[in-house]
């Protein structure tokens, strides 16, 4: 198993002053650049320091909020390709679907594999449904969007004989001829997260690496067998080393330590979901069934525990998460236990997406927790 350290670079001083919604209609005034590059400079060090700890690096974006100050992700994923040596960079991800130059998107990760010597992972998302106001975007077409983007940008990097044409539905250029071309051949590896098992079979279909974020122990099955299902029909392999999935870690000397970490990172799951809701769910995005099923909870987000029986996310405790799959949390022992049995109830897991630094946790504790994640858990997950 290979494991991910992922933080979205939060802006959490300014939580605490804002009311019920912290994306799309923040003004930026709540922003102070001077503690903003603070915490950025904070963030790249931690990221940083996973080079010699042997864990791989991943970074992802959002827009117009303070739950997330990575507005672009291939500028740190830049930084990371020149001041690291050995980690893998993804990018999970990069909202193509939003993005009205795709061929920029394959010359950013070009350049970005070529300086790194080959350690670029290309994530291609669709974007939160808070991304659709801030990129102006039809949510109707994003699904299109995404896979023409995707079609485009793949044959951007593997087309080596000059420019071609392309006039597609979304996107139209007279000669596409990127430089450079990327390190690896034919490509970086791709990987496309999702939200639910209605499109985890086109994943499958392509062999891609899939990632289920935070879906827990009642959701993350389903999504993964849909993946084999589409795979199987296409003839693809769908090994463990195809499967991704994202959880909260906090690692400890003691299990007082471990859950005290856990808790502060779980802030982030927290406040994530605190949006209008009017922001949450815009009219054909998702497919009718999916809405539905939003629409009959208009009061809270919740996250669904090994029982089926349903938590407020806004005030979910470190054991609930623990108990829903969304968090792992304690000493060594009993993280990497908790990490295993989560492994073995998903048919098998080949990457671990670790949230170990979001909330309110400070820098002393990321670096502790990722330091003692990496010499006591991280040798023994590699066995599995």
């Amino acid at each position: 198993m290979e494991v991910w350290h992922f933080s979205e670079m939060a802006y959490h001083p300014g939580w605490e002053e804002l009311g019920n919604s912290l994306r799309n209609v923040i003004p930026n005034r709540v922003y102070d650049p001077k503690v903003g590059a603070d915490l950025y400079n904070r963030y790249l060090d931690e990221w940083a320091l996973c080079d010699e700890l042997g864990i791989n690096i991943m970074v992802n974006e959002h827009h117009a909020t303070a739950t997330c100050s990575t507005s672009v992700c291939t500028i740190p994923l830049a930084i990371m390709a020149r001041e690291t040596k050995k980690s893998r960079l993804l990018c999970l991800g990069m909202p193509i679907a939003n993005r009205l130059d795709a061929i920029r998107v394959a010359e950013e990760f070009s350049m970005i594999d070529v300086i790194s010597h080959g350690r670029l992972e290309m994530g291609f998302v669709k974007g939160s449904p808070y991304e659709v106001g801030p990129a102006n975007s039809n949510p109707s077409t994003v699904g299109e969007r995404f896979w023409e983007a995707h079609d485009l940008i793949l044959k951007a990097m593997t087309t080596h004989d000059g420019p071609f044409n392309w006039e597609g539905e979304h996107f139209h250029y007279r000669q596409a001829n990127i430089w450079p071309r990327p390190y690896q051949q034919p490509h970086p590896p791709v990987w496309i997260t999702v939200a639910g098992p209605y499109s985890a079979g086109d994943v499958g279909e392509k062999g891609y690496v899939i990632a289920a974020l935070n879906s827990g122990y009642w959701s993350t099955p389903s999504i993964f067998d849909a993946y084999r299902k589409g795979a199987t029909a296409a003839g693809q392999e769908h090994k463990k080393d195809r499967f991704a999935y994202l959880a909260m870690v906090g690692v400890g000397e003691t299990e007082e330590e471990g859950r005290r970490r856990a808790d502060q990172i779980l802030d982030y799951s927290r406040m994530t979901p605190r949006a209008l809701r009017q922001l949450q769910m815009p009219p054909g995005l998702a497919p009718p069934e999916v809405i539905g099923r939003e629409l009959k909870n208009p009061s809270t987000r919740s996250i669904t525990l090994r029982d089926g029986s349903k938590a407020p996310m806004g005030s979910s405790s470190v054991d609930e998460c623990i108990n829903a799959g969304i968090a792992f949390a304690g000493t060594p022992d009993t993280v990497y236990e908790q990490i295993k049995e989560f492994h073995e109830h998903v048919g098998g897991l080949g990457h671990l997406l670790m949230m170990g630094q979001g909330g309110h946790i400070s820098h002393e504790d990321t670096v502790a927790n990722l330091t003692l994640f990496s010499r006591e858990v991280l040798p023994r997950l590699k066995e599995l």
